[in-house]
């Protein structure tokens, strides 16, 4: 084998523009690197660089060859690329999502040898297949500065979106080698029958080159078995006797087995997890049910929307991922959504989620846009499908399939899909029973969703605002610019979107705008938010539930503890129905760069306080306030494994802090569905006060939280008059914080990287809080900045 990742040389079709590039990576971060461009993310640069997409561009380099009789191999191509070895053109890619396998036996010459890359510009080749269709297949216009991404199979979002830069990067995200020709094992395709006390792994191994005849061994949890290669697959069917199963975070231990084929001296391994997943949709007084049932136990899906971990493919790192990911582990989810509009990852990501115990709603690459229907452009999409399929189907993270996101919607949103809906909807339907069909011609036993959102299998309906089946996108809070009271409204089976947006962090910020650019109509701020009246929503749904900030730092932090408040009344509120509605998947979980958006984590995975919020809201057993009415209840939530012992006690808080008790109870908990612990009638408090409940687990450690009937700026707070008392300890330093009066929405900032171990917390008077912040680097002591409502929104 020859690995040929590492220094090229690129240049542009013109020879104007030079940069040394390493492979894997992209051409922009190359240039940059280089200094050839500033850096995109600076201000309003990415402005002044998407000529970059317009221009082809060539990668090349030479190697030594000692062997004419090879493959040449590539993975995660971008996107339409000539290759050329020996100025002989040995393969034209046409898609990103497909791997390269080519005999370049006939190009390949012994000592040295060149390879050229050449990248056609996206923007001009998908410009000219649109104009090449038929008839017009619309785009996202609003989300895509750049046109046409729906022409290429290239991640949606590289055209832009209403949180991603426009610059349509080009490179090799993969892997480029050269490998000796011969048979290989290409995939294995694993269902699972589980049993009373043991499961049967039955193994399609899918060969390429391996002659009819060849004997295949398959072995896991030492038993093995042989098979016989015949037309490209050979079967084999394992029984495994006890069985440790894997199960998703929180719910039990994510054991790992290898499953390793053989076929003669070859051999390859994969790691898989022991576990029976179901998508339950049965019919029940409201409708159809949605849950996830994982070894026969119902399980409520709680997590966030992936998108991919940054702009320029050439930053994404397993490192980087695996923080983002342990991140939504530490935040006490249990599953991602892989979003249409980004890519398929790389192996180690769902190793890293099989690993964590993180389940994968997966969509298969298709967002927003209208798409082609052409005998081509199918036939490179049930390719595309089969491959992934195969490549990912062993993957105990793997939970469903998608077939897109929002197409349904889609249709409705163009003036040529409503003009002739009946042309556009048989082209939807041609692409979606593609993509069906190749899922369940290459992992039968795959859970297959038709769209997101959607009402079920044969049904045509968008489902945005229907409660009653399928899954829910629920954006009239954002979009709409509706009150947060809203999320109440509505009652879904499974959420798989809703968001509200908020600035990044301070320190965010300083990577891409000086002190004079920092206000909020600024060009530079403006040109770091891509959702059309994002920061004019921002401001106005401040006006409406808090007194205005008194100056820019306190109204990024006000705009996050909004963004909280938001999808914290949303999955509260949600999580309470259980288990009328069986998962929450808030949008989204990460930046692919430094941006306003609706992100709980940071670009560089830094946690905003909605993150931190998150990791309370998602705990496994939490007590969620529901105003009923002239009643505010409280209900016990528990997704456990098993039932659990809680004590829950109400209080009514006064600006001062003063805290009034209004009753006590204690219950025992079970797992199959939410229930009130008690009632406390709104008249209880005073116009003032605040409700303030505590509560218990198992005898574990007090947990608060408050509920505010009215907005907050109605309230009279009092300067909190809070300390804090900050010593450092072997990994960090602790800070320890007390109030005189009450603190809502404390948030604690450092001037340095690092983590902080809790924010967005309350604070009221004779309950210190303490807190931990561990910094990236140690090179000098941070500087703490402390924040609450009252010293943000008043001035003293």
């Amino acid at each position: 084998m020859l690995d040929l990742s590492g220094p090229w040389h690129l240049s542009d079709e013109t020879g104007q523009y030079t940069a040394p590039m390493v492979l894997p990576g992209d051409g922009i971060s190359a240039l940059r690197d280089a200094r050839v461009i500033p850096d995109p993310y600076w201000g309003r640069n990415e402005h002044n660089l998407r000529w970059i997409g317009e221009r082809d561009w060539l990668l090349t380099r030479t190697f030594r060859a000692t062997d004419r009789h090879m493959t040449l191999v590539l993975s995660m191509l971008d996107t339409v690329v000539d290759v050329s070895l020996n100025g002989q053109t040995v393969l034209r890619a046409d898609s990103m999502f497909r791997a390269h396998r080519v005999d370049v036996s006939d190009a390949l010459v012994l000592g040295e040898n060149v390879i050229t890359l050449h990248f056609r510009s996206a923007p001009r080749i998908a410009k000219d297949r649109a104009e090449a269709q038929p008839f017009p297949v619309p785009f996202q216009a609003e989300n895509c500065p750049i046109p046409h991404g729906n022409m290429l199979r290239k991640p949606e979002c590289d055209f832009g979106w209403d949180w991603n830069i426009a610059l349509a990067p080009f490179g090799l995200y993969g892997d480029i080698r050269l490998e000796p020709k011969g048979p290989r094992i290409a995939d294995v395709i694993v269902a699972q029958r589980h049993g009373d006390g043991h499961v049967a792994v039955d193994c399609t191994v899918l060969g390429d080159g391996i002659a009819d005849g060849t004997e295949v061994s398959v072995s896991l949890c030492g038993v093995s078995a042989p098979a016989l290669m015949d037309a490209g697959e050979a079967k084999v069917s394992l029984e495994i006797e006890a069985p440790e199963l894997w199960w998703p975070v929180g719910q039990g231990a994510q054991v790992l087995y290898d499953l390793v084929v053989s076929v003669g001296p070859a051999q390859s391994t994969y790691r898989i997890g022991l576990r029976d997943i179901r998508l339950v949709t049965t019919p029940d007084d409201a409708g159809t049910s949605f849950a996830l049932h994982i070894n026969g136990r119902p399980i409520f899906m709680k997590g966030a929307n992936w998108i991919p971990a940054d702009a320029l493919a050439g930053a994404i790192t397993p490192e980087a991922c695996r923080d983002l990911l342990q991140s939504a582990v530490d935040a006490n989810m249990n599953m991602i959504r892989i979003w249409g509009g980004g890519r398929y990852e790389p192996d180690w990501f769902y190793d890293l989620c099989d690993e964590m115990g993180l389940l994968v709603w997966h969509d298969f690459m298709f967002a927003c846009h209208l798409y082609p229907a052409t005998e081509a452009f199918l036939t490179d999409i049930d390719a595309e499908v089969r491959e992934q399929v195969a490549r990912l189907n062993h993957h105990a993270c793997i939970a469903l399939w998608c077939g897109d996101n929002e197409l349904l919607g889609a249709l409705t949103w163009y003036e040529e899909s409503r003009n002739n809906r009946d042309r556009y909807l048989v082209s939807y339907d041609r692409l979606n029973r593609t993509i069906e069909a190749a899922l369940r011609d290459t992992a039968p036993t795959a859970i297959w969703w038709p769209s997101s959102p959607s009402p079920g299998l044969m049904d045509f309906g968008s489902n945005w605002h229907d409660d009653s089946s399928g899954d829910m996108h629920f954006w009239s809070v954002w979009h709409e610019g509706r009150d947060f009271e809203h999320y109440r409204d509505v009652r879904p089976r499974f959420c798989s979107e809703f968001g509200f947006q908020s600035y990044p962090s301070m320190d965010v910020i300083r990577r891409f705008a000086d002190p004079d650019d920092c206000n909020i109509a600024s060009p530079v701020m403006e040109s770091h938010q891509k959702n059309a009246g994002g920061n004019a929503r921002i401001a106005e749904t401040m006006f409406r539930y808090f007194r205005f900030p008194n100056g820019f730092e306190d109204f990024v932090y006000l705009s996050q503890v909004q963004q909280a408040l938001a999808i914290k009344t949303a999955v509260t509120h949600w999580r309470g129905l259980k288990p009328h509605c069986m998962g929450t998947l808030y949008w989204q979980l990460n930046d692919t760069w430094p941006v306003c958006s609706w992100s709980s984590l940071d670009h560089g995975g830094g946690w905003k306080l909605l993150h931190h919020a998150a990791r309370r809201f998602y705990a496994d057993v939490t007590v969620v306030a529901v105003p009923m009415g002239d009643e505010i209840e409280l209900r016990i939530v528990n997704d456990m494994a098993s039932a659990c012992d809680v004590v829950v006690a109400a209080f009514a808080v006064a600006p001062s802090g003063e805290l009034r008790p209004l009753g006590q109870v204690s219950a025992n908990a079970k797992t199959v569905e939410s229930f009130r612990a008690m009632s406390i009638a709104s008249e209880k408090l005073g116009k003032d006060e605040i409700l303030w409940f505590d509560w218990s687990v198992n005898g574990g450690p007090t947990c608060s939280d408050h509920f505010a009937p009215h907005r907050y700026k109605s309230y009279p707070l009092v300067a909190p008059q809070m300390t804090a008392d900050i010593t450092q300890d072997q990994d960090g330093w602790q800070i320890t914080l007390t109030a005189q009066h009450l603190a809502l929405f404390v948030a604690v900032e450092a001037d340095q990287p690092g983590r902080f171990s809790d924010n967005c917390f309350d604070v009221i008077p004779g309950r210190p809080v303490t807190i931990h912040f561990q910094p990236s680097n140690a090179e000098a002591p941070p500087n703490f900045t402390l924040r609450d409502l009252h010293s943000a929104t008043y001035h003293t």
